[in-house]
């Protein structure tokens, strides 16, 4: 595998690198990119070999999403998670950001609220507001190392408005994993106050030894008519550029509205991303993506250790994706204060915790999904960016 090989992303039209210093300030020469979530190696060898038979093949007419492309979801899901997923019940968008977005537009008004737990993914937020709607904020609880639900105070917060929850599980910033009984409270506290529950699965192949990760569906199974599944290769084949998901929809009413509405924008799906997909969604596939994980745990050990080795510095322990949640309350410092030493002095760029919303303040997200030699690199800049504290 290919993980430590080195790759230059730079001046390659990448967002990671080519942005960093138009929005952190961060110089593209000489920065190291550690905020959006992908990452920095080649994707999976079955996935490159799909895309060269299409390449020798020369002909990129147009396409469709056959049998094989959706055996091989249905096959993932059931073989990687334990989920029986009907084909029918698949429809495909650009990506899962653009499926967000049409839930918006498709199940909820102008002036609806859509309910969310902070701190989240930054992007379920801007796209509440971005469609017109009011975000309902409900802060997750800490519990020691990790968060909790505290669905008595979320109940509190509603307004009645609300006609979505968007959920995320894997959770992201934190990476906690949650249990069977934690998704089916949330599943009836959506159902019991009038919400369809939008999950946002796109972690879900990145989960660390000693935690399972339970799909909403295989926890909640009477509660599925009243929840969309959003699933995706593309954090774990980093494919996000092909911008091609799935949202799994086992209600036929629910399905056929959303359906109706990507006919009427004339949407199919790129026929790279389809068969970058069903190369994915493959035996070949998932011997990868366990290799992935074994990089990745290493490198999260890594990155730990050394942020811990910073007085007042504290990363939540991870039990999924590749995204450290870093905690530097503990260095008196406020944020700006905190983002000035990454950005200057270490010269990383990495996502702002108060983007996440509520809880986020004193917390900065660090991607180390790339090589072992950058993560190493990080590591010694950011503890001599602190070297005053210790």
């Amino acid at each position: 595998m290919s993980f430590n090989t080195p790759t230059d992303r730079r001046n390659t039209a990448c967002a990671k690198w080519d942005l960093m210093e138009t929005l952190f300030d961060v110089p593209k020469d000489g920065g190291l990119a550690m905020w959006t979530a992908d990452s920095d190696y080649p994707t999976a060898p079955c996935v490159l070999a799909a895309l060269q038979r299409a390449v020798d093949h020369g002909v990129f007419g147009y396409g469709i999403e056959d049998a094989t492309y959706t055996s091989a979801i249905t096959w993932w899901m059931q073989h990687r998670h334990g989920w029986a997923v009907d084909p029918d019940w698949i429809l495909t968008t650009q990506g899962l950001g653009n499926a967000i977005a049409l839930s918006l537009e498709v199940w909820s008004n102008p002036g609806d609220a859509a309910a969310i737990f902070t701190p989240v993914y930054h992007e379920f937020a801007h796209k509440i507001t971005r469609a017109g709607r009011v975000v309902t904020t409900c802060p997750l609880a800490r519990d020691g190392d990790s968060y909790a639900l505290d669905l008595d105070d979320a109940q509190a917060r509603l307004t009645g408005q609300e006609k979505l929850l968007i959920w995320c599980s894997p959770q992201n910033p934190s990476g906690r994993v949650w249990t069977a009984d934690e998704l089916r409270a949330v599943a009836d506290f959506a159902r019991r106050n009038g919400m369809l529950l939008i999950c946002d699965e796109i972690h879900h192949d990145l989960v660390y030894a000693g935690h399972d990760f339970v799909p909403m569906a295989v926890a909640a199974p009477d509660q599925i008519d009243n929840i969309v599944f959003l699933t995706a290769a593309s954090k774990t084949f980093n494919i996000a550029g092909q911008r091609t998901g799935n949202m799994i929809i086992p209600d036929p009413t629910l399905r056929a509205t959303m359906q109706k509405r990507l006919t009427t924008l004339d949407y199919r799906p790129s026929s790279l991303g389809v068969a970058m997909i069903t190369a994915a969604y493959s035996p070949e596939g998932a011997v990868w993506a366990d290799a992935q994980m074994d990089h990745l745990q290493t490198n999260r050990d890594l990155l730990d250790a050394g942020l811990r080795a910073i007085p007042g510095v504290w990363s939540m322990p991870l039990q999924s994706t590749y995204l450290a949640w870093v905690d530097f309350s503990g260095t008196g410092m406020d944020h700006d204060q905190i983002a000035a030493r990454i950005r200057d002095d270490a010269k990383i760029a990495v996502s702002p915790g108060p983007s996440f919303g509520a809880g986020g303040d004193s917390f900065m997200r660090i991607n180390f999904a790339t090589q072992r030699h950058v993560v190493e690199d990080a590591v010694q800049r950011l503890q001599h960016a602190f070297r005053d504290l210790q």
